[in-house]
């Protein structure tokens, strides 16, 4: 299979090296950028729709839904009957569906395949990749994905790639917010910010963070015989306890802490407890 990549920016160029041994054809409208791929053994194109002619499997990476349907109506026009448009760029769901519909008549299939990791991910080749689309266009795509992505997963049709990318990305920015307010704590405490920083960044890597209390397959109410019920009872009673203490101490120091009461609020309903539910054990070492 020939892969041909379009946007080759900080993300789309350390993808694409890895892609390389795969007779790799790039386009990307600065030369600076082609360069080092060529470099590395890809073969540069001059224009989009010369990509389309001569890959199998076109991924494009470029910024936005504009910049997509741009692109993706030039590869339309140029790419070969059974061949695989992949975006792995962040846009709406809708967007994905409706080049996919403009390109069945082409008997071109579409995936959206946002990605999650970073430059650095895309770099090592340990990506994660959420793929939408029929099976037949991802296993044409799994092996090549496999070059940058450690984690390959069909999410199923078209626009669940991006649907997947944007609950994961919720929870990343929200996150991100969630720390600000946590640093203010630190910081009217009078504790050192990079250290803070560096007590997260090393129990995140242990624990699995938030994700670690993504195992069930539903966010309805649990059942008290569910095997995670006694589990997730126990977070709760930790989150809890805890929560409260961070709301009294900011309360003490006068920060404002939004973010903890709603947490405290929704804690146990987001675990799929309800009220009334035992918390379970609030030993410490569950933390």
């Amino acid at each position: 299979m020939t892969v041909g990549f379009v946007g080759l920016g900080q993300m789309g160029a350390p993808m694409a090296r890895h892609l390389v041994e795969h007779g790799l054809v790039v386009y990307d409208v600065s030369a600076d950028a082609v360069r080092p791929l060529v470099e590395a053994g890809a073969r540069a194109a001059g224009s989009v729709a010369e990509v389309a002619r001569h890959a199998d499997l076109i991924s494009v990476m470029v910024r936005d839904d504009a910049q997509v349907r741009e692109v993706g109506a030039e590869i339309l026009a140029s790419a070969r009957a059974g061949s695989v448009l992949a975006i792995h760029s962040t846009i709406g769901a809708r967007t994905a569906e409706e080049l996919a519909g403009r390109a069945a008549p082409y008997g071109i299939e579409v995936v959206d395949a946002p990605v999650s990791g970073g430059f650095m991910g895309a770099s090592a080749g340990t990506l994660a990749v959420m793929v939408g689309g029929t099976d037949e266009a991802f296993e044409k795509c799994r092996e090549p994905f496999g070059t940058w992505a450690e984690l390959v997963l069909h999410m199923g049709p078209v626009g669940s790639g991006t649907r997947t990318k944007l609950a994961r990305n919720l929870l990343h920015f929200v996150a991100f917010t969630a720390a600000a307010e946590a640093q203010r704590l630190a910081e009217a405490s009078g504790v050192s910010l990079r250290k803070l920083g560096r007590v997260v960044r090393h129990t995140d890597a242990i624990t699995g963070g938030p994700g670690s209390i993504m195992l069930r397959g539903t966010t309805a109410p649990m059942e008290p015989d569910d095997e995670l019920y006694g589990i997730l009872a126990n977070v709760r009673g930790l989150g809890e306890k805890d929560l409260s203490l961070a709301i009294e101490l900011a309360e003490e120091l006068g920060v404002d802490a939004p973010f903890a009461r709603l947490a405290l609020d929704r804690f146990a309903a987001g675990l799929g407890l309800v009220a009334g539910d035992t918390a379970g054990n609030t030993d410490e070492n569950g933390d």
